[in-house]
């Protein structure tokens, strides 16, 4: 009796283990002055639909796409690459204060898992900003269903390194900005924040409102390199939460760099041709992770009465 009990308990845990295998992957990746010169290479292209296909929702930075070439290139090669799955993207307008230099922010996404639901381009000089921004934010808010959190506000940021400490702490007040205006505190903030080594100074992070704020949850563990090169070790690319119930919806410990060189088997040299940055990645929850535990045990009692019932 007691044997058979205890395979019907390992049935129940397999059953949901299957039910909560699922992952929603939302990705941040700087892939370092992107543009058509870029898109023609096509072992570049091959890496980058590897490492952006993984993902359900991946931030694009140092897009430099000025003939409009290069993403309508990448898109088509994602949704050739990955049949299971459509892919379709949301791009910020052109920033940058020189007009010789400037990026995109472009947010890839399935749309069989995700849906836009909202975007809204930071204003320029906004009053009483003093221009914080060499480019401003292009915040996205998404639903995701199937995911425990259901919808979420993403706010893009790649700072400029000598004025990242600036940058950083201007992002409260778009965090502030954007939960008035949607009326969310599901928001997260990710990309290129520079924010470690010499860009950002341990001296000047008591002055950075989004390090000091203790209900923004900072998921890539300090010390955590994020680079390609062989010579740095820095944490310069970022995922920040806003709030416990954002947090709670987070997959522990599944904030982390992938390092695509080592996946792929790459050399040092081909990883950086396709970027000199690896992307950071974090899984959100899936709807079945929110079964709880007294549900589950409800449905071995049920089990286990039915079993026996069965015995009589």
């Amino acid at each position: 009796m007691r044997s058979s009990s205890l395979l019907l308990l390992s049935f129940l845990l397999g059953v949901c283990d299957v039910h909560g295998a699922s992952e929603f992957r939302i990705c941040a990746f700087n892939l370092h002055h992107f543009g058509e010169a870029k898109a023609k290479k096509n072992n570049v292209m091959h890496s980058l639909a590897r490492i952006i296909t993984r993902c359900d929702v991946c931030l694009l930075q140092e897009v430099r796409d000025a003939k409009e070439k290069a993403v309508p290139m990448l898109l088509d090669r994602l949704n050739r690459y990955d049949t299971e799955h459509t892919y379709d993207t949301v791009s910020s307008e052109r920033l940058g204060r020189s007009s010789s230099y400037q990026e995109q922010y472009v947010f890839v996404y399935r749309t069989d898992t995700v849906t836009v639901t909202g975007q809204y381009q930071y204003p320029d000089n906004k009053p009483g900003d003093v221009d914080a921004f060499s480019r401003e934010p292009f915040v996205v808010r998404f639903k995701a269903r199937k995911t425990a959190i259901k919808e979420f506000v993403l706010i893009p940021q790649h700072t400029t390194p000598d004025n990242t400490t600036k940058e950083l702490d201007a992002l409260y007040d778009v965090l502030q900005d954007v939960k008035r205006m949607w009326k969310t505190e599901n928001v997260m903030l990710l990309g290129d924040f520079n924010a470690d080594c010499g860009y950002l100074a341990k001296k000047n992070r008591k002055n950075v409102r989004l390090i000091t704020e203790k209900n923004l949850y900072w998921l890539i563990p300090e010390k955590t390199d994020t680079t390609v090169r062989s010579s740095t070790s820095c944490s310069y690319d970022r995922i920040v939460v806003n709030g416990e119930t954002f947090a709670r919806a987070i997959v522990p410990n599944s904030a982390n760099p992938f390092n695509f060189q080592t996946a792929y088997r790459l050399s040092e040299e081909q990883a950086l041709e396709v970027s000199d940055h690896y992307p950071v990645e974090v899984l959100l929850k899936d709807i079945a992770n929110k079964v709880s535990f007294t549900k589950f045990l409800s449905l071995f009692v049920l089990g286990h009465l039915v079993f026996q019932m069965s015995t009589w």
